[in-house]
Formats: structure tokens, C-alpha cells, sequence
């Protein structure tokens, strides 16, 4: 008789999240376990481990839901720059999310802007850009916000991709709402 082989639980591959050899399969398991994880990846948010936090924050783009997000908002603050990396990219990407709702400017556009404007990390900087450009249409500060750090930021990187969301740019132009676009057509 073979023996039995239990999977592990959902804890146990939210730590392997940490472990280079193991983090794809664990990743990979625990998107396919889907909302039955969630509980376990939110726990991860507070793991004492950078990989793990970073995971989980990815895991949390494509399973994200409303309990989460204010989590992925206090990750924006990580003092691990992978981990803010990881947590504006979950609140900015509509792409992952299916059906699910994007956060509103009520909850992510003041720790977007805040971030764009200081954070030491360039990368950071570029993905809190994405952030605040998802509301240009809506908020003069967010547009103000991308304007200045597309003149002033001292990353090229981060100068251009501020370009890109500021009025006139290809992904401004791109996301404008609908219902911007039927007012504005002749």
C-alpha cells in the first residue's frame, strides 16, 4: 500500500512563498486554491519575511477582494521596496482582477501620491505613477501630482512613465471613462 500524500495547508505554502526553490509551486497552488487561501495570504502580509510579503501581495492581485484592499494599502508602506513594489502594482491592475472592483481615490490616491512624490525606490515611484494615473481624469491633484514628477523626478524612468499618464499622454488618452469619451465626441 502506498502512502497517503496530504497536500499542505495554505499556511505552509504562504511560507514557502520565502523559499526561491519553492515559491513558483507554492505560488501557483495557492492561486489555484483561490478564496479558500485568502485568509492565509492576508496572515502572509505580515510575515517576517520580505519574500513573503511580496507573494502574497501578488497573490492578492488576482484574488483581491474588498477585505483585502485596505491591506494592500498598508503594504504600500512596507519598508521593503519589493513589497510596496508588489502592493501598487495589486491596486493599480485592473488586468488581474476580473470582476472585482478597483479601489476608489478615497482609499489608494493619498498613499499614491505620497509615494510618487517621495519614496527613495525609482521603481516604486514608476508603479505609485500608474496608481495616481488611473485617476487623472477625476482629480486635479493626481494630475498636478504627475505633471511635477514628470518635470522634476530625478529617474528617467519614473519622469517618463509620469508622462504617460499626465493629459495628452498614450495611456491618458487610453483609460479615459467612457462616459468622459461620449461627452467630448461631437
Amino acid at each position: 500500500m502506498a502512502p497517503s500524500m496530504s497536500l499542505p495547508d495554505n499556511e505552509a505554502l504562504v511560507a514557502c512563498l520565502g523559499d526561491p526553490q519553492r515559491t513558483v509551486a507554492a505560488h501557483r497552488e495557492l492561486l489555484r486554491r483561490g478564496e479558500n487561501a485568502l485568509s492565509a495570504i492576508r496572515a502572509g502580509l505580515r510575515d517576517e519575511n520580505p519574500a513573503v510579503r511580496e507573494g502574497c501581495c501578488r497573490l492578492l492581485d488576482h484574488l483581491v477582494d474588498t477585505e483585502s484592499m485596505d491591506e494592500l494599502v498598508l503594504m504600500a508602506d512596507d519598508p521593503d521596496a519589493r513589497v510596496r513594489i508588489a502592493a501598487f502594482h495589486a491596486l493599480a491592475c485592473d488586468r488581474c482582477k476580473g470582476d472585482t472592483c478597483a479601489p476608489g481615490p478615497d482609499r489608494v490616491l493619498e498613499p499614491a501620491l505620497y509615494h510618487l512624490a517621495s519614496d527613495p525606490d525609482p521603481h516604486v515611484r514608476a508603479m505609485a505613477a500608474e496608481l495616481v494615473g488611473r485617476f487623472a481624469h477625476s482629480d486635479a491633484r493626481a494630475v498636478a501630482a504627475l505633471k511635477a514628477s514628470h518635470a522634476d523626478d530625478p529617474s528617467p524612468a519614473v519622469r517618463k512613465k509620469a508622462g504617460w499618464f499626465t493629459p495628452g499622454g498614450s495611456s491618458y488618452e487610453r483609460i479615459i471613462p467612457p462616459e468622459t469619451r461620449e461627452r467630448n465626441s461631437p
